[in-house]
């Protein structure tokens, strides 16, 4: 019998560092299936494996292999984790649960108790069936404290969760639409997610009494258990929250009364749910016995939380991925794994490092984060912080290190990166964002956020109205409408989806040399370098037997048989694509001949997202069933078929075929009516920030042409944008509002070419504050609106020289 140490659980061969002890569980889902993997990996130096299905010639193919056969290869990941979990001698399981919050609240509990207790905790977000054992496997012997975040997204997971968490305190932060889905309404949510309390070894449970739905759902548990409900609103509550101070510093003061005793915490919070995160954190102190004197002391340590990994453009060819997370050694393997799935050919790995901010007294942790890196791949390591100087003979010899990011500033400059993916992860005291300023490549104080994890949100979402057998195509044409393609592309390609498609070839291009494998699609290419399309495997759209021809006669130069095309149909647009009565002489070509093969037939519905047409939808989708079908019966090979938009996979799923085309769905922006079409996340954000108020009489004008005529005293704020970034002149002179502060703040005067100027009179604001021009708060349709267009058009004009900054949270 072969035994083999076990240190690392893997579920994703990308992510793979340290091979020899690791312990590979071959997963399948509905577009994937882990046994795929485990001879490359075997090849890469793994030897073990849980599989379902045990490899062909597995004893001659995999020596010194060792290879465990389970029914569920998730069930025996997970029955790892429960093990760990009741070999736990002491301490206490903490299971939050909820729909925001869960990473900050998990964040702030691990920073107040880190002192007074050795902890685990889940890393990042590891709440899913599979993150919660991945969670609980860094339980140790000397664990007092695990606090393990429990995410689901449909009936029945919490249950699963439930049994193998097992917890001893659960908290449960809020039910909101998040990850709605799975479930008929957020009062079948609720109830899911307080299974999590009804477990057999639970006995305190934390949750805000003001929330209905959570007490209707925790009710059947209570009986028996320590209940630490809290309220603003409550005096009978277990703790009473009797004032919210906010201060100008970013902070809060929370007045609160327990037990008959009086107290106050003050820590970083500017927003409602800042203050949330801080009362469960609270009352959680509170359930462990502390001292209201020592509970305060903890909070004044607290740091706010950053939960983004953002990406943008360096200097000098570079990409940097700026991660704000917690500095410590169990952030630093998630982040740079973050970095190893954006593949970008040509840049040398480099990471910036600071001293890590929670576990400063183990001595070995430098070590491991030396090996972590070298298995990694990093090329360059920068180190910064005493620790980190005081350890630097443990890493590679191509490390540098300095004390303060002072020093390094002085030591470094722009010319000392060049053709480098840079991950700058640095401890909130360390300052980073100085380091962050000097490498970004444009200072612009216009940018367009991007939220990766929304367009994966907005991916599942479409996709569960489909049958896991039918693929989705992925739109990133007009450079992502304006979003900006590769970062989106490289989501894409991990959140599953079968095909990308882009416009024109040199869209393709660009994704193919910044590493992007997946299967590209060409919508309309205007051909002028068919080597190129060739040797970059990009799939063009055939809409006419010119261009047909044209495909066949450049295979047939290059010595190309069997190349995928993808034939268009005109069942109604009437733009381009073969109409009926061409398509007896298109199959008569295709059948003779050998050098492309049709992969997939497809069409564009003109009125999907007008149910006032349904009649002419439903005709273009009878004649789309009937053209496809004589297609495929005058063909020797398959043809896949797909005929759905964003509008059509909501509206008609039942015409699912083989694959739907996702295009501005994708991007969170709604085409049909609220009743039709679910809450969509918002993923482009244009912001830039306020840099200079004036204050000015009744009667005095604004701008060229002096057309912004004060009608009375007023507060007029310059913001950095203009036409010439996508502010479109016809949003001057009031047209439009924008976001300040929460507020809206009208236009004044004619927009300019680099800057515009807005009311803020009745704002509470000061220069250097953010101005929201189209996103989360403010609906990109309202600006399509006054164009009298749609958002298409605003989200593609918004100019390139706005800096881009993509983020996951």
């Amino acid at each position: 019998m072969l035994w083999r140490e076990i240190g690392v659980l893997l579920t994703d061969s990308r992510s793979l560092t340290d091979a020899g002890s690791t312990l590979f569980f071959a997963l399948r889902s509905e577009r994937n299936d882990g046994h795929r993997f485990v001879k490359p990996l075997y090849e890469q130096g793994v030897r073990a494996f849980v599989v379902e299905e045990m490899p062909e010639g597995f004893e001659e193919a995999y020596p010194g292999a060792v290879i465990v056969r389970v029914s569920d290869a998730l069930g025996a990941l997970q029955a790892v984790g429960k093990s760990v979990r009741e070999g736990m001698s002491r301490g206490e399981v903490v299971a939050i649960t909820g729909s925001r919050g869960k990473t900050t609240l998990k964040e702030w509990i691990f920073q107040l108790m880190e002192p007074l207790a050795e902890m685990v905790r889940s890393p990042r977000s590891y709440n899913s069936q599979i993150g919660v054992p991945l969670s609980l496997w860094r339980i140790g012997k000397e664990t007092d404290l695990a606090i393990i975040e429990a995410g689901i997204s449909q009936v029945g997971e919490m249950s699963r969760l439930s049994r193998v968490i097992a917890p001893d305190t659960v908290i449960i932060t809020n039910i909101g639409e998040e990850h709605s889905e799975g479930f008929s309404d957020k009062s079948e949510k609720a109830c899911e997610k307080a299974l999590l309390a009804g477990g057999e070894r639970v006995k305190k449970i934390i949750y805000c009494a003001d929330d209905e739905m959570i007490v209707s759902s925790v009710r059947k548990y209570r009986e028996g258990k320590d209940i630490w409900d809290w309220s603003r609103k409550d005096s009978d509550a277990r703790v009473y929250v009797s004032e919210v101070e906010w201060m100008d510093s970013g902070e809060a003061t929370v007045h609160y009364e327990c037990g008959g005793c009086k107290g106050s915490v003050r820590f970083p919070a500017t927003a409602e749910s800042d203050i949330e995160n801080g009362c469960n954190a609270l009352a959680f102190m509170l359930s462990e016995g502390l001292e209201m004197d020592k509970i305060a002391d903890r909070f004044k340590e607290l740091k706010p939380v950053g939960t983004r990994l953002d990406v943008s453009e360096g200097v000098n060819g570079c990409s940097l991925i700026y991660d704000s997370y917690t500095s410590d050694f169990s952030s630093l393997g998630p982040a740079l794994d973050f970095m190893r799935r954006r593949p970008t050919q040509g840049l040398t790995p480099t990471v910036i490092l600071s001293d890590l901010r929670h576990e400063g007294g183990d001595e070995n942790v430098y070590e491991k984060i030396a090996a972590l890196l070298h298995a990694t791949g990093i090329r360059r390591v920068i180190g910064i912080g005493e620790a980190l100087y005081r350890h630097r003979d443990e890493f590679d010899e191509n490390g540098e290190f300095y004390r303060t990011t002072e020093d390094f500033l002085r030591e470094k400059s722009t010319s000392d990166f060049s053709e480098e993916i840079i991950l700058l992860k640095g401890a909130p005291d360390y300052g980073f964002g100085r380091i962050r300023e000097m490498l970004e490549a444009r200072t612009h104080e216009t940018v367009l956020e991007v939220n990766l994890d929304a367009i994966v949100r907005n991916f599942n979402y479409f996709r569960s109205f489909l049958p896991s057998s039918t693929g989705l195509i992925a739109m990133v044409k007009a450079s992502g409408y304006g979003a900006g393609s590769l970062e989106i592309a490289k989501s894409l390609q991990d959140a599953g989806a079968a095909y990308l498609a882009v416009a024109v070839l040199d869209e393709g291009i660009d994704l193919r040399r910044n590493g992007i494998t997946m299967p590209i699609m060409v919508m309309n290419p205007k051909v002028v370098n068919y080597r190129q399309m060739f040797a970059n495997r990009l799939e063009p759209e055939i809409y006419s037997r010119e261009m047909l021809e044209d495909v066949i006669r450049e295979a047939r130069k290059n010595g190309i048989e069997g190349y995928p095309i993808h034939i268009k149909l005109d069942t109604g647009m009437h733009r381009m694509g073969f109409i009926e009565s061409e398509l007896p002489a298109l199959m008569d070509r295709l059948r003779g001949q050998s050098q492309v093969v049709a992969k997939t037939v497809f069409s564009h519905l003109a009125t999907a997202d007008c149910p006032d047409m349904d009649d002419y939808t439903e005709l273009q989708l009878s004649r789309f069933k009937q053209y496809t079908d004589y297609m495929q019966s005058h063909y020797d090979k398959p043809i896949l078929r797909h005929v759905l938009n964003s509008a059509g996979i909501l509206r008609y799923p039942e015409h699912h075929y083989d694959f739907a085309r996702l295009g501005i769905g994708l991007y969170g922006v709604r085409t049909l009516p609220a009743e039709m079409e679910g809450e969509l996340a918002t993923v482009s954000s244009l912001r830039t920030v306020i840099i200079a108020i004036r204050e000015w009489a009744a009667g005095e004008t604004v701008g060229y042409g002096r057309r912004g005529v004060l009608k009375r005293p007023s507060r007029i704020a310059t913001i950095p944008i203009g036409y010439a970034d996508g502010m479109n002149r016809h949003f001057g002179r009031g047209a439009i509002s924008v976001k300040v502060n929460g507020k809206d703040a009208p236009t004044v005067g004619n927009i300019c070419m680099d800057a515009c100027m807005i009311d803020v009179t009745d704002i509470d604001c000061k220069v250097g504050d953010a101005v929201e021009i189209f996103g989360a708060e403010a609906d990109v349709q309202r600006l399509a609106d006054v164009l009298d267009t749609i958002p298409y058009e605003v989200l593609t004009s918004v100019s390139p020289r706005v800096k881009r900054i993509y983020y996951r949270e």
